[in-house]
C-alpha cells in the first residue's frame, strides 16, 4: 500500500471517529432535552358550568428554559368576558415565546399584564369585557407567580393545598386594611361576605399586580395549581385535597375536579378551570 493511500486510510478512519462522537454527542443532548422537558408533568380541563359561554381560558408554554402558565376568568355583557380572557392568555403565551421571559419573570409577568390590559382595552371599549388572570413560572425548581382578580395559585404538599395568592376582592382588601389599622374589626366583618372585585385586567388606570416575594423552592412531588373561581367555590376544598391525594396522572386529576363541580348540587354552576402541574 503506498504512502498516500495509508494516508487516505487514516483520514477516513479520523472522520468515522469523528462522526461517531457527534452522533454520540446528539444523543445524549436529545436525551438532555427530553429529560429537561420532563421535569413536570401537566393537566387540565374546564367545564361551562350551567353558563351559556365559556368565559375561562388557560394557556401553556413548554420551554428548555421552563414553564409557564397562565389562567383567565373573563366577565363582562354578551361575548367581552371571553374575549378578554382569550385575550390575556394569547398575549403571556406571546411574551413567554421570548427565551429571555424566563430569566427575569417580574419584569415578564408587568410586561404581560400591562400588554393584555391594553389589549383589552383596545378590543373591547365602554366595559363590555375583562378579566381576571393569574400566571406561574415554574424554572429551575421554582415558582414564581402574580395575579390580578380572583385566579387563584395554590401550592399542594404535605397533604395539604395552600393558596399561594390572596386576590384582588372586596373581602381581601377589607381584611388588609383592617390588618393595617384603617378599619375596625366591625367594618372589616361587614365586608368578608363582598367577593366583588376592585381590580381586573382591562380598566384604565390598572396597576395593582400581586407578586412573588421570593419564589417558593419546590423539591419534587409538589402539585401547582391554578384554578377559577367556578372551581374553589364550587367545590370543597377537601375534595380538592383528596384529589390531589389521590396520586394519579394530572389529566385525571384535572378532568375530576371539574367532575366534582358539574356534579355539585349548585344550580347555577360558574365556568370552572383547573391546571394541574406535577413537579418532577
Amino acid at each position: 500500500m503506498t504512502v498516500p493511500e495509508w494516508a487516505i486510510a487514516g483520514l477516513t478512519a479520523l472522520g468515522v471517529c469523528l462522526a461517531a462522537v457527534r452522533i454520540r454527542l446528539a444523543v445524549r443532548a436529545a436525551w438532555a432535552r427530553g429529560r429537561k422537558m420532563r421535569r413536570w408533568e401537566i393537566g387540565a380541563s374546564k367545564t361551562i358550568g350551567s353558563r351559556e359561554v365559556q368565559e375561562d381560558e388557560y394557556g401553556i408554554r413548554e420551554t428548555e428554559d421552563g414553564l409557564m402558565a397562565v389562567m383567565a376568568d373573563g366577565m363582562g355583557k354578551q361575548f367581552g368576558g371571553k374575549i378578554a380572557s382569550r385575550t390575556v392568555v394569547e398575549v403571556f403565551l406571546e411574551v413567554f415565546g421570548d427565551p429571555t421571559a424566563f430569566y427575569n419573570p417580574q419584569y415578564s409577568f408587568r410586561k404581560g399584564f400591562q400588554s393584555a390590559n391594553r389589549e383589552v382595552l383596545k378590543k373591547l371599549d365602554d366595559q363590555q369585557g375583562w378579566a381576571s388572570a393569574a400566571v406561574i413560572m415554574i424554572k429551575d425548581r421554582r415558582l414564581y407567580y402574580a395575579a390580578v382578580g380572583n385566579v387563584k395559585a395554590a401550592v399542594y404538599r404535605n397533604h395539604e393545598l395552600v393558596p399561594v395568592t390572596s386576590g384582588h376582592t372586596i373581602s381581601v382588601l377589607a381584611r388588609q386594611r383592617y390588618e393595617e389599622g384603617k378599619l375596625t374589626r366591625q367594618e372589616a366583618a361587614s365586608l368578608l361576605d363582598h367577593h366583588r372585585l376592585y381590580n381586573y385586567v382591562g380598566q384604565d388606570g390598572f396597576r395593582d399586580i400581586e407578586f412573588f416575594d421570593t419564589p417558593i423552592s419546590l423539591y419534587g412531588g409538589e402539585y401547582v395549581v391554578l384554578m377559577t373561581d367556578g372551581i374553589y367555590e364550587g367545590v370543597r376544598w377537601k375534595e380538592l385535597e383528596d384529589c390531589l391525594e389521590s396520586g394519579g396522572k394530572c389529566q385525571d386529576m384535572a378532568f375530576e375536579m371539574v367532575e366534582l363541580l358539574n356534579r355539585s348540587e349548585e344550580e347555577d354552576k360558574d365556568n370552572g378551570a383547573v391546571v394541574v402541574v406535577k413537579v418532577g
